[in-house]
C-alpha cells in the first residue's frame, strides 16, 4: 500500500510520490503490455492529463491488452474534452461518457491481469492540473491486500453499467457529427472563447543548468553553437502548457508538443516557441528557446521567469544571480528536478509582477 498527497506534500514510498507516479508504478512498471484491462475513471479529463500514458496505453492494446474509460459529460459545463476523448479512441480504448446533474465526481485507476490487481483511489482527475500541481492525495492498493477487501475491477464496472444512468458511447465515425449526442457533451479545449483561470496565471521560475545555457554563452560558428537550444523544465509541466496535440512521427520515440508565443522580455522579440514533452524518452518538458542563442543573456544558475498570461501568451525574463530579484525570487523554487541542482517552482502572476514593480 502507497499514499501520497502531490505535488511534493507527503509520500510513504519514493518511487509513488503522487499519482502520476503510481500510475507509472500500475501500469508502466509493475506489468506484461498486453496482460489484462487498465481502468480509468474519472469526472473531469483533458488531453494532457493523459499525455504520459497514450503510448503505454496503445502499446498495451496492441500486444493484446484493453483499456476502459468512464469520464464525466456534460452539455453545460466542462468536465471532459474533445481532444482526451479522441486520442483514447484512436489508441483502442473503450470510452463511455456518464452524464448526470450530480456529475462523476469519483477518481480511480488501476489495473486487472494475470499477475494481481491493482487499485489507485484519488482526489486527482485525468487532467493536466490533476497530474500535477493541485494538491492532490492518492493512495494505491494492489494484490493480496486489494483482495482482502474484496474489491473487483469487473463487479465495480458492472455496478457501474447497472445504474440508472445516461451513459454515451462516443465513436470517432461521429466526432464532426455536430448533433452526436455522445460528443455534444464535450468540451472543445481549441475554442476561442477558452481563457485561463486565476489558478492558471502563474509564472514559472526555474534555475538554469550548464546544459540550459552552454549555447546561449557560444561563439557563432563553433561547436558550442551547434544544436538546438532548450531549456529542460520539470517533469511535472503538465498544466502550464496548452493541450500537447502536435505527434513528432519522425522518430521511434514518441513525443508531444504545442506551439506557443513567447515574447522575450530582454530582447524585445516575440516569437513562436515549442514545448515539447518527451514521451518515450525522459519524460522531460523542453522548452525551444533559440532566440537566446549566443545572446549571452545568462549564465549556469541565473533563473528563468516564464509567465503565462493566456492560453498560448507567455513572457519570459532572465534573472540574473546579481540581481535583488533573485533571492526574492528563489524561494519560490522550492522543488528540485534530477541532479544538477536545478529548482522550479510557481508564483502568482499578480504577486510576481508586485515583485518586479517593486525593483
Amino acid at each position: 500500500m502507497r499514499f501520497a498527497i502531490h505535488p511534493n506534500v507527503y509520500h510513504t514510498h519514493p518511487e509513488s510520490k503522487g499519482l502520476l507516479h503510481m500510475l507509472e508504478h500500475v501500469w508502466i512498471r509493475n506489468r506484461v503490455s498486453g496482460d489484462g484491462t487498465f481502468y480509468i475513471v474519472s469526472g473531469f479529463a483533458n488531453y494532457n492529463g493523459g499525455v504520459r500514458f497514450y503510448e503505454t496505453i496503445k502499446s498495451h492494446i496492441e500486444n493484446g491488452g484493453q483499456c476502459v474509460v468512464y469520464l464525466g459529460g456534460s452539455s453545460s459545463q466542462k468536465l471532459s474534452s474533445k481532444q482526451v476523448v479522441e486520442e483514447l479512441l484512436r489508441i483502442g480504448c473503450d470510452v463511455n461518457l456518464i452524464n448526470r446533474k450530480r456529475i462523476l465526481h469519483a477518481k480511480c485507476y488501476g489495473l486487472h491481469s494475470a499477475n494481481g490487481d491493482a487499485l489507485i483511489i484519488s482526489s486527482g482527475n485525468f487532467t493536466g492540473p490533476g497530474m500535477s500541481q493541485n494538491i492532490e492525495a492518492s493512495f494505491m492498493i494492489e494484490g493480496a491486500q486489494l483482495e482482502e477487501v474484496g474489491f473487483s475491477w469487473t463487479d465495480l464496472i458492472q455496478s457501474i453499467n447497472l445504474q440508472n444512468w445516461e451513459i454515451y458511447h462516443p465513436s470517432l465515425a461521429e466526432i464532426d457529427n455536430r448533433f452526436d449526442p455522445a460528443w455534444g457533451l464535450l468540451y472543445n479545449e481549441f475554442a476561442r472563447e477558452i481563457q485561463l483561470e486565476d489558478d492558471q496565471e502563474v509564472t514559472m521560475i526555474i534555475t538554469l543548468s550548464g546544459s540550459d545555457t552552454a549555447r546561449i554563452q557560444a561563439q557563432r560558428g563553433t561547436n558550442a553553437h551547434k544544436g538546438t537550444q532548450y531549456f529542460w523544465l520539470s517533469k511535472d509541466s503538465y498544466d502550464f502548457f496548452p493541450p500537447l496535440t502536435i505527434p513528432n512521427n519522425r522518430g521511434y520515440k514518441r513525443t508531444y508538443s504545442a506551439i506557443i508565443n513567447m515574447h522575450y522580455v530582454d530582447l524585445g522579440i516575440t516569437e513562436k516557441s515549442r514545448v515539447t514533452f518527451e514521451a518515450e524518452n525522459n519524460a522531460d518538458f523542453r522548452l525551444g528557446t533559440s532566440c537566446l542563442r549566443s545572446t549571452r543573456l545568462a549564465n549556469r544558475d541565473d533563473m528563468a521567469a516564464i509567465s503565462r498570461l493566456g492560453e498560448y501568451d507567455y513572457e519570459l525574463r532572465i534573472i540574473r544571480q546579481d540581481s535583488i530579484l533573485y533571492d526574492r525570487l528563489l524561494h519560490h523554487a522550492i522543488n528540485r528536478i534530477g541532479h544538477q541542482d536545478k529548482r522550479y517552482g510557481y508564483i502568482a502572476n499578480s504577486d510576481f509582477f508586485e515583485i518586479l514593480g517593486n525593483e
